[in-house]
């Protein structure tokens, strides 16, 4: 992990949603925590549905293609970043496959693989300054 300067810290988040909030409620409490901070949020998947409570936690629900572009395809993550309002340069991306962090990374995005919750959540941290533990 690294340290992200007070300028750089990004203001967008962008969550897959197979693999990674459909795993448990972790991810899905902190999207939920870095929106109220401020962050921007949303949910891209490749899929053609999510769960009602994603509508509800995030500011933004992207399935399938976004301007025409799919993932894992750099012009996808430029295009989900651009309908939250953020550059890409300033969202994180987090993806449980890599091919898919890559074309978020090739977009000019910070990308975040999925491996398991805690250490996703250790990374957010991180980058986007929201304590992971609210306690």
């Amino acid at each position: 992990m690294r340290d992200v300067p007070e300028q750089e810290t990004p203001s967008g988040l962008i969550v897959d949603y197979g693999g990674v909030l459909d795993e448990g409620p972790l991810v899905l409490e902190y999207a939920r925590r870095a929106r109220a901070a401020g962050i921007r949020t949303a949910v891209f998947s490749g899929g053609h549905a999510v769960p009602d409570e994603c509508h509800e936690v995030f500011d933004l629900v992207l399935l399938g293609a976004v301007r025409g572009a799919r993932k894992p395809s750099p012009e996808s993550f430029a295009a989900a970043a651009a309908e939250l309002g953020v550059p890409p340069e300033r969202c994180v991306v987090v993806d449980d496959i890599p091919v898919n962090v890559r074309g978020a990374a090739a977009a000019g995005a910070i990308g975040v693989h999925h491996d398991d919750a805690y250490t996703t959540l250790a990374e957010l941290e991180t980058l986007l300054g929201v304590p992971a533990d609210p306690a």
